[in-house]
């Protein structure tokens, strides 16, 4: 404890460059939390691990800075400092066990909020938690167009959504041994790798590898869901996992034939294709027990994988058919039944049925969070947040891939948590890391920059509240107001009082404007210092302090 308290004040230094007053805790708890997971402290303290470095091993370039979120200090890379702790750490971490227990607070796990049911909320602290973010195909298993696949770099792709402050990824399976992106008019035969089952034979699949026994899993998969999991949540990342994946199912060419429940590719007999259409989407219904249960075997074993860890959501399927409901109530409730048995209970999500499901399917399910189809306005002018569930606002079920910034600030500010479908590196579909791209990227961060900033529990959409008609208030404490490229003046009704005011430029990231207004109640009218998207925040001004 000597040591401990010698070392803080080099911390508490080394923090203080940070722009914030809270950034000295959240170093130390990330400090913490870091050295205490040594599968991450083993990677960047190994001296002799030079070879195939990813981009989170490799030496740390100086000088140090402040991350963008102000979180963390970052070398020129930004990656995190406080992941290449070298000796002297460790012995600090030896010698203060008692410390490290007591400063890492948990990310969850998450329940939805009992105040805001539009948000969830983290149980171990009681903190609202605001999702956003972007996710993409291959960060679970790997997709390309060879075979084998290009291997994901993961670490690289959390350093990236780290630097734009994204707290969410949805993790994708993919069912089937190949991807035919011809429906996605991309025009690419893809293989993807790998697949929960083990591929033992005897015999060889429709794809000239070795048959699946579906009473084996794989290791190599199971291994990899709980490090990528893992991994995340020791950068703050919450990962919903898609546990089923029906829409290339129903659209990829040839998909039936690369699915493991294909007779001809499984050692066990099973055969899901009961109507013999060569399309099998009966294995998403319960129409045959066999199947049924090989499915929740798969469950239980996701479940045990990661049911420890406090980052976890899950997702029963991708864009399924609607006559997947049935199917969707019983794995969701399956989940939360068996999870009653275990340490720890995450949230269950049901996405879009495509094609022609409807959003109050959604709405009725046994699901704690869902994602809505452009149905109500959800694409355009998203409707306020009723809190009957938590909604994951998803480009995927609105455009594929698509969106803009307006659409970003407006889900926000209507009490949705915003999330994009990013191609990202371009290897399964689209550009790489195409900037046009980039407001809506940019955005997502900005906007959990101000849940984190604001007091998102007690604020609901009150669209009345602004000539906007999107703001997000807790009248008389604070209001956040969004301005749609309109020029001209806007209105906000204000309770009486004194308040402090930045107009936020979401095109740049930049606080453009700052001041402090005597209101009356009623409606006040605001100037917008700059053309085009903007931001506008107020908060009443806290009371001076007599000396």
């Amino acid at each position: 404890m000597l040591l401990a308290a010698l070392l803080l004040p080099t911390i508490l230094f080394l923090a203080t460059p940070a722009k914030a007053v809270g950034v000295t805790y959240k170093l130390t708890e990330k400090f913490f939390a870091t050295l205490k997971n040594p599968a991450v402290y083993g990677k960047a303290k190994n001296p002799n691990a030079t070879a195939n470095k990813t981009n989170s091993e490799r030496p740390v370039v100086f000088p140090l800075k402040v991350s963008d979120n102000c979180r963390y200090l970052v070398d020129q890379n930004n990656r995190p400092f406080l992941y290449h702790a070298d000796t002297g750490w460790q012995l600090f971490l030896c010698l203060s066990e008692g410390s490290t227990t007591s400063a890492y607070r948990p990310m969850g796990p998450l329940v939805v909020h009992p105040d805001n049911p539009r948000y969830f909320q983290n149980k171990a602290t009681g903190e609202v938690v605001y999702l956003t973010g972007s996710h993409t195909w291959a960060n679970l298993v790997d997709i390309g167009p060879k075979d084998p696949p290009p291997q994901f770099d993961f670490n690289v792709y959390l350093d990236w959504m780290q630097k734009l402050n994204h707290n969410f990824i949805r993790m994708w399976t993919w069912e089937l041994v190949t991807w035919n992106t011809e429906a996605n008019r991309d025009n690419k035969i893809h293989t993807a790798t790998p697949q929960p089952w083990a591929r033992t034979g005897p015999g060889v699949a429709l794809d000239g590898k070795p048959k699946f026994d579906l009473t084996k899993f794989n290791p190599d998969y199971f291994d990899r869901l709980r490090s990528r999991v893992s991994t995340a949540r020791d950068r703050g990342i919450y990962v919903s996992i898609m546990l089923f994946e029906g829409w290339g199912m129903q659209f990829s060419p040839g998909a039936w034939d690369g699915h493991p429940f294909h007779p001809q590719n499984n050692i066990n007999g099973i055969n899901g294709d009961l109507n013999k259409d060569g399309k099998g989407l009966e294995i998403y219904t319960l129409a045959k027990r066999d199947v049924t249960g090989l499915q929740e075997a798969y469950v239980r074993k996701v479940i045990d994988t990661v049911n420890d860890l406090d980052n976890v959501l899950y997702e029963i399927s991708n864009e399924n058919h609607p006559p997947s409901t049935e199917w969707q109530y019983h794995i969701i409730r399956y989940i939360k039944e068996y999870e009653k048995t275990k340490p720890k209970q995450h949230p269950v999500g049901m996405t879009f049925q495509y094609g022609g499901g409807k959003n109050r399917t959604l709405f009725e399910s046994p699901a704690d969070w869902i994602s809505p189809n452009p149905e109500g306005g959800y694409r355009d002018d998203p409707p306020p947040a009723d809190g009957k569930k938590v909604v994951l606002n998803d480009t995927d079920h609105l455009w594929g891939i698509g969106g803009n910034q307006q659409w970003v600030w407006k889900s926000f500010l209507r009490g949705h948590n915003p999330i994009f479908m990013d191609p990202y590196d371009g290897v399964v579909l689209g550009d790489h890391l195409d900037p046009k791209w980039d407001p809506i990227r940019h955005s997502l961060g900005y906007t959990l920059m101000y849940a984190r900033k604001m007091n998102i529990a007690a604020m609901l959409p009150q669209g009345d509240l602004s000539s906007t008609k999107y703001c997000l208030a807790n009248p008389g404490k604070e209001y956040l107001v969004y301005n749609s490229a309109a020029e001209g003046p806007i209105t906000v009704n204000l309770k009486a009082g004194t308040y402090n005011c930045e107009w936020f430029n979401p095109s740049n990231g930049k606080i453009e404007s700052t001041n402090t207004i005597e209101a009356k109640d009623g409606d006040q009218t605001f100037e917008p210092p700059f053309k085009g998207d903007a931001v506008l925040y107020i908060v009443l001004s806290a009371p001076q302090k007599s000396r």
